[in-house]
């Protein structure tokens, strides 16, 4: 028994200082790309990445020390790397959660990714390489924050964002589908329509929510939306919308 209890507390065993300054910096490098996410209110964020990514570290170092007590035994073969495999098609099922279709675009998959990235550094970290997992987690910074502003010049125009549109009008002639017509006309894609009465008005008026898609100024379509009479009031608010 006192054997058993020096082996499983022993920090020669595979679980000594160098093993802790392995979970450590996939904690720190996880941190910084899970923080990332949640700068940007993705879906999964600082919690999932970090745990992701400590977690991929643990399992590499259980892969490499924790099968030491039965290395050496008859009949028994052992390959660390059937380990590291199963992280990389076990973390596809948390990414296959993150990603969703609508209408015709798929969304989360930057997301999906960071999270297989994040795995692959814990991995990194766990396995004993500390500068590739720095030098991942460098690259992914460079990819999500240095992209997008790269690609907008490449191809300008090709930027969608979401704007939703907020306005108020008279109901009962028909203004409504007009309305959308004018959406539709200057390239905006319709992703929601909501209408609500407005109590407490003397008038006959009702708010309708436009959710929009597209990648033109909404500007000219507000100026557009204003010059019908049967209109009291709009306002935009938009926010980027891409494949993360």
């Amino acid at each position: 028994m006192n054997g058993l209890a020096t082996s499983l507390w022993d920090p020669h065993n595979g679980q000594g200082l160098r093993q802790f300054a392995e979970l450590a910096l996939a904690l720190l490098l996880s941190t910084l790309i899970g923080w990332e996410r949640a700068a940007k209110q993705k879906s999964a964020g600082l919690r999932t990445h970090t745990l992701v990514g400590v977690a991929s570290a643990l399992m590499m170092q259980v892969s490499q020390h924790g099968f030491n007590g039965v290395l050496g035994l008859e009949n028994v073969s052992f390959d660390p790397s059937r380990v590291a495999a199963q992280i990389v098609s076990g973390i596809g099922f948390i990414g296959g959660g993150l990603i969703f279709v609508r209408r015709d675009a798929v969304r989360g998959l930057t997301t999906a990714a960071t999270v297989w990235l994040t795995a692959a550094v814990g991995m990194a970290c766990g396995g004993g390489l500390p500068l590739l997992a720095g030098a991942a987690t460098v690259l992914h910074f460079l990819v999500v924050r240095g992209y997008p502003p790269l690609s907008a010049r490449l191809s300008p125009g090709s930027v969608t964002s979401t704007f939703e549109v907020r306005l108020t009008y008279r109901t009962g002639s028909a203004l409504l589908p007009r309305l959308m017509q004018m959406c539709t006309r200057r390239g905006f894609r319709i992703l929601q329509v909501t209408v609500e009465r407005l109590p407490g008005r003397t008038d006959d008026a009702a708010r309708v929510l436009l959710g929009l898609e597209g990648s033109k100024d909404p500007t000219d379509l507000v100026a557009e939306l204003f010059q019908d009479e049967g209109v009291i009031d709009v306002s935009v608010t938009s926010a980027a919308l891409d494949d993360e």
